[in-house]
């Protein structure tokens, strides 16, 4: 098959969406996912369940730090300190 070949064969691929929530209703479902339960509130949104449960756990991990992003402000830190040495240093004389 030449590459004209492959050209005619492609069909034309269609630009999907995604649906994007406010934070509002998203805190509304997870109120009612608490109270009703996720299936039922899912099923009654029209949405995935497992989408309801990638918000819980975004919720639950905002106020918590990871050991990266802990190593990443030491290194940012050291950076920071070592920069500030070398322009005292250059600036001295």
């Amino acid at each position: 098959m030449t590459s004209g070949e492959m050209m005619k064969t492609k069909k034309p691929t269609e630009k999907t969406t995604r649906k994007r929530y406010s934070d509002e209703f998203k805190d509304q479902a997870l109120k009612r996912a608490e109270r009703d339960g996720v299936a039922l509130v899912a099923q009654d949104l029209g949405i995935a369940l497992t989408q309801i449960y990638a918000w819980r756990r975004k919720r639950q991990m905002e106020g918590t730090v990871t050991e990266a992003q802990r190593l990443k402000e030491a290194w940012v830190v050291r950076l920071a300190r070592g920069i500030g040495r070398a322009l005292k240093r250059r600036t001295r004389f």
